[in-house]
């Protein structure tokens, strides 16, 4: 049972948190694209995508910390100092996107597609610190699961 529930937990880390890392970086260029051509219909689209990327991923990606704790479970290592650790991490991960990230996509693509944004500067460095800190925070998640700091079995 460990083994399926690991294969699920890290299937489900690449298939979910990739795609909202790579969509999340990729936003804050195309929202300042969007913004150097008001009225670009494709910049646009792009932003609606890379947007809608980030909300559906972020929801897939709850499987992540639920086959984390079944795979913990299975492996006892709940009480874990690395485990609590990651735990934390992701949770502040998740956080970020949620509190930080999405909301200020939705606005910065709500205000992109009003007929004269106006000559305010868009959001996108603000996004780009964020998205930054995102994928820092998951760089360190991953390397945790890798290494496990006082791991018994010498990986």
């Amino acid at each position: 049972m460990t083994k399926l529930f690991l294969s699920l937990h890290v299937l489900a880390a690449v298939l979910a948190i990739g795609p909202v890392t790579v969509a999340a970086s990729m936003f804050p260029r195309a929202l300042r694209q969007a913004h150097s051509a008001p009225g670009d219909i494709e910049a646009l689209a792009g932003l609606r995508t890379l947007h809608r990327i980030c909300r559906v991923y972020a929801g897939i990606g709850i499987a992540v910390p639920l086959f984390g704790f079944a795979t913990a479970g299975t492996l006892g290592v709940l009480g874990s100092g690395w485990l609590i650790t990651s735990i934390i991490l992701t949770a502040a991960a998740a956080a970020v996107l949620g509190l930080l990230i999405l909301p200020v996509q939705e606005s910065a693509l709500t205000a992109a597609q009003a007929p004269d944004p106006g000559p305010g500067v868009p959001p996108a460095a603000r996004l780009a610190m964020l998205t930054g800190l995102f994928n820092l925070l998951w760089a360190t998640v991953t390397v945790l699961m890798i290494v496990r700091p006082g791991s018994t079995t010498g990986a």
